[in-house]
């Protein structure tokens, strides 16, 4: 029997069965072969809704290709409308065209002409509520992506869909051009009521792994930096080492040539770059012992030689404070508090690169080279106004 007919059979049949429950009076029945349109109406609109000749179904237990993907993505950071990354704005209402790019998957798709609109940041502000959601990496324009724009300038060309999206917002949006051109020709020494803070702001993993090339970091003259960090050809890409729907870091893809080896174990390198001459630690340690030293080196020049004590506090912007009176408590005006006000040009760059390379947790992994780098010229700037032997410290570049 057709699914049709047996749609119309189960019709009927409940339908006699309704009537034979109920009280009626006998009636001579009227018989005819004729098929109405009403009915041939019916039948047509049920074929959508008869159960399939296999029997029944549950939603649940229908097999989705995506469906692990689209799992892992759901418990993801780049899914939760309300962490800090998202919900920023919600008082607001609606998102600032430059933070929408990467905050909003509208704002992404906005900026790179995917909606098609024209290419650059939004016209406009877009609504709060929305997500790093699927059609933010997997929209089909976006393999028409062949470069991205870095905040030095830089056109990176990318070759695939996803690098495309990662490489966008995990840049920062700041470079050591924007540091350079607020501080040269100043006094390196003289606090700057015209200096501020520079954030390179979070994530920065995709100018990390670009090194030098990128320019992201604040480069000292006469220095030489390490360019785009070239690992092992298999872990090439952004996805090569993170799973890109729940973030995790394959650490499988690390043991294939890193035998016994985790992450935070991997050295790199023979030559100890914290003046601890262990060799045995990974080279993450190197990087968090010398950022570590580093800061120290920022605080006790702010106070000595700008002449007002900085406290530096990551949970709240700007980050560093003043602490005039140097009693280890941020200074407040009206119950808000004081941003750090004695930046000098040689403390802005040094403060720079601190927080760039303590921006990519993954740095280690990303470009060990530059991040070390940078860390030694900016110690190494203020070992001289601080009175500090740099080669005492026995650290390495």
């Amino acid at each position: 029997m057709s699914l049709k007919y047996l749609g119309i059979f189960k019709i009927y049949v409940c339908f006699g069965v309704t009537l034979a429950c109920l009280p009626h009076a006998s009636y001579a029945q009227d018989t005819t072969t004729e098929t109405t349109a009403e009915i041939a109406e019916i039948a047509e609109q049920l074929e959508l809704y008869v159960m399939p000749e296999t029997g029944p179904f549950r939603p649940d237990q229908i097999k989705i290709a995506n469906q692990n993907a689209i799992s892992d993505w759901a418990r993801s950071g780049h899914s939760d409308s309300s962490s800090e990354a998202f919900a920023h704005w919600d008082e607001d209402g609606e998102i600032p065209p430059t933070c929408a790019v990467c905050h909003s998957g509208a704002g992404f798709r906005s900026f790179h002409g995917l909606d098609g609109s024209e290419a650059g940041l939004p016209a406009s502000p877009v609504p709060t509520g929305g997500v790093v959601d699927c059609a933010t990496c997997h929209d089909p324009s976006l393999s028409g992506v062949a470069e991205v724009r870095f905040p030095s300038g830089l056109m990176h060309p990318v070759s695939t869909p996803a690098e495309a999206s990662c490489m966008t917002c995990h840049q920062g949006r700041a470079s050591g051009q924007q540091v350079a051109a607020a501080t040269d020709a100043k006094d390196p020494d003289t606090p700057d009521p015209e200096l501020g803070f520079i954030n390179p702001h979070y994530a920065v993993a995709a100018s990390t792994w670009l090194g030098g090339y990128a320019g992201s970091g604040y480069h000292y003259p006469d220095k030489e930096y390490s360019g785009r960090f070239f690992h092992a050809r298999p872990v090439e890409t952004c996805v090569s080492c993170h799973e890109p729907h729940n973030l995790t870091v394959s650490e499988n893809s690390c043991a294939t040539c890193h035998e016994n080896s985790t992450p935070d174990e991997i050295r790199l390198s023979r030559l100890s770059y914290d003046g601890s001459g262990d060799l045995t630690k990974g080279i993450r340690a190197d990087i968090a012992t010398n950022a570590k030293r580093l800061l120290g080196m920022v605080q006790d020049y702010a106070a000595q030689v700008a002449g007002t004590p900085m406290i530096y506090d990551g949970h709240s912007y700007p980050y560093f404070f003043a602490d005039a009176n140097g009693d280890g408590r941020v200074d407040e005006v009206d119950g808000r508090a004081v941003g750090y006000n004695a930046w000098t040009p040689r403390l802005l760059k040094a403060v720079y690169n601190w927080k760039f390379v303590s921006a990519d947790a993954g740095a280690f992994a990303h470009n060990p080279h530059y991040a070390l780098e940078l860390l030694y010229d900016a110690m190494e700037d203020l070992a001289e106004p601080l009175g500090q032997d740099i080669d005492a410290l026995g650290i390495n570049r």
